[in-house]
């Protein structure tokens, strides 16, 4: 285990001796009785594809985070933490209190039934591990050190949860819970739609480095898709025998760029689209040209930009990019995530056409 890992571990371990104001006495967590029908725990197909890298890292490989870079370690805002893969209901805001390890920390669970207590003996360590229980996400780890009055620290990972203000808990199904933060006024916005594109233009690092540059793309993570090899890593695909192509995923507002314009202005600019199996010096099939579509809408504007870009003749040869249903998208492993901005001026064959 390297050094880091080991104070990621002690760090989380070890609470920061600090004089600390203890949360809240408890309060009715909700009205009526607990329906735990609502939630449900996708498939593995879904999870890969809704989940950011860290927060499948953390919850299906039972990761951890790094201390004090994470979302909500320093959050204040009332408001519940829900599991981000099922939605079930686990911490709240009046249990939070500031433990000085970096780690949103908690005094009890919100749902005592839906927190799973399970021993951990990794690392060289015996800790309670607590886990969602419909998910079966893992969430962090259980200690006997927190503040009054429990005694009880509860060290969760932000990746594995999803934070509803408590103005918005109407508006997102969590209305049994609003009686806890009373004279909190429910927000008339709608939220921000997104939606996902996955494409592939031969190696990906050159390519995620000018679609997240585009102006309306949300995130970006490169990984492993249009193959039929299970969670392939690296060191299988670059073979060419796994039929996966290195592809990125994209998340965008589609009020700001359209799927259209995300092909046609962006993505046939930025890589050859004519030549088979092949970008620059980088040869073989997980190096083609391809569009991964997510739904019939998609197809048919993937089949249209395709054509109008090839009757455009900007492309002197035919265009063989492949319009494919996506399957399972497998992100890459972190080192090759946000490549070129961790190593600037490292290989690229990609560079937006000047049309």
């Amino acid at each position: 285990m390297s050094f880091r890992s080991l104070l990621t571990l002690g760090a989380c371990a070890l609470w920061a001796c600090r004089a600390q104001a203890a949360p809240e006495p408890p309060r009715p967590a909700r009205t009526g009785p607990l329906d735990t029908s609502m939630w449900k725990k996708p498939g593995p197909e879904e999870i890969q594809r809704r989940l950011r890298r860290e927060q499948l890292e953390v919850t299906q490989n039972n990761g951890t985070e790094p201390a004090f870079r994470n979302e909500f370690w320093n959050n204040h805002a009332d408001g519940i933490y829900v599991d981000v893969v099922s939605g079930e209901p686990l911490f709240s805001s009046h249990d939070k209190f500031d433990s000085g390890t970096g780690w949103p920390s908690f005094v009890r669970p919100l749902e005592p039934t839906l927190v799973v207590e399970k021993r951990d003996s990794s690392h060289g360590m015996v800790r309670v591990e607590v886990r969602s229980k419909i998910a079966d996400s893992h969430l962090g780890h259980l200690f006997d050190d927190g503040p009054k009055p429990t005694g009880q620290r509860y060290c969760i990972n932000s990746a594995a949860l999803r934070f509803i203000p408590a103005a918005e808990l109407e508006n997102e199904g969590y209305g049994q819970y609003a009686g806890l933060f009373p004279g909190a006024v429910a927000k008339k916005e709608a939220p921000v739609k997104t939606e996902t594109a996955i494409l592939a233009g031969g190696c990906f690092w050159g390519m995620e480095d000018l679609l997240r540059k585009i102006p309306g793309v949300i995130e970006t993570d490169v990984g492993y898709s249009g193959g039929t090899f299970d969670n392939p890593r690296y060191e299988d695909m670059k073979t060419g025998r796994t039929g996966h192509a290195e592809a990125v995923r994209i998340v965008f507002d589609p009020t700001k760029v359209s799927y259209s314009d995300l092909l046609e202005k962006w993505f046939f600019r930025m890589h050859d689209p004519t030549t088979v199996n092949r970008q620059g010096n980088d040869v073989g099939t997980q190096y083609r040209s391809a569009i991964f579509y997510l739904s019939d809408a998609q197809k048919k504007a993937a089949e249209e930009a395709k054509a109008k870009v090839d009757a455009s003749k900007k492309w002197p040869r035919p265009i063989v990019t492949e319009i494919t249903a996506a399957g399972t998208f497998f992100p890459a492993e972190g080192y090759h995530q946000d490549y070129l901005e961790k190593n600037p001026g490292g290989y690229t064959c990609h560079f937006l056409r000047d049309w």
